[in-house]
């Protein structure tokens, strides 16, 4: 039996535990911590944006991974369909999902090459706050957490970064995860939405960097020639 929502709040409530039962272990760096943190920065960010509509980032920022499309054979429609399904299920207005379906349909970064506007204001909180959650400390420990999930080495010196131009070639990329910082990751504060999510970004890709050059470093034994 489905049940009526009486208010914004209930469906979100009941969003919000759906997604944390159905991530609550996953392992890949999507998991419902991710979520939960995409969640409180978009709703932060939503509370300081005049003419956003609460409902629709909260809504957004839940359910951008409920399929995403790197852990369903690349089919980009994975994750429109399965919010549909569920907010079909919740009796949410037509309007509602069609909203929440153009968010993430539009959220995922494509390529260095690929432009990724989003379409609403909504859509623009989620995708900062999604994009903020990819960088600094917590960005490293998911990059690699994701790139053990998926049997990637660390490093591979012999094997250059791409700036993809076109989803396509992005979607089938299996590079070594350091790559994932010169390809994706170090260019996301430039990406950024709103000036808040860009003052926030300032420290965590300088740590980013930070990390990359030490990294490299220690690949090397360069610190070793130096004690």
């Amino acid at each position: 039996m489905t049940l009526t929502p009486t208010t914004p709040a209930a469906l979100v409530d009941r969003t919000a535990a759906y997604i944390r039962e159905k991530f609550l272990h996953e392992g890949s760096g999507h998991d419902w911590e991710h979520i939960r943190r995409v969640w409180q920065v978009a709703r932060g960010l939503a509370q300081h944006t005049p003419g956003a509509d609460l409902l629709i980032t909260e809504l957004g920022a839940l359910l951008h991974d409920v399929a995403d499309w790197k852990f369903h054979g690349g089919d980009e429609e994975a994750g429109p369909w399965a919010a549909r399904q569920w907010l079909q299920s919740q009796q949410a207005p037509e309007e509602v999902i069609q909203r929440v379906e153009a968010i993430i349909r539009e959220i995922s970064f494509k390529g260095l090459g690929v432009a990724t506007p989003m379409s609403s204001v909504e859509g623009e909180l989620v995708q900062d706050a999604d994009r903020l959650d990819a960088i600094g400390a917590i960005g490293v420990a998911r990059a690699f957490a994701y790139g053990g999930h998926k049997g990637r080495p660390l490093h591979d010196a012999s094997v250059a970064p791409v700036q993809h131009a076109t989803f396509e070639s992005y979607k089938q990329n299996t590079a070594p995860t350091i790559n994932h910082f010169y390809e994706k990751l170090l260019h996301l504060r430039e990406r950024l939405n709103t000036p808040a999510a860009r003052r926030v970004a300032e420290e965590r890709h300088a740590f980013m960097e930070q990390f990359v050059a030490q990294f490299l470093r220690e690949w090397e034994g360069q610190d070793l020639a130096q004690s």
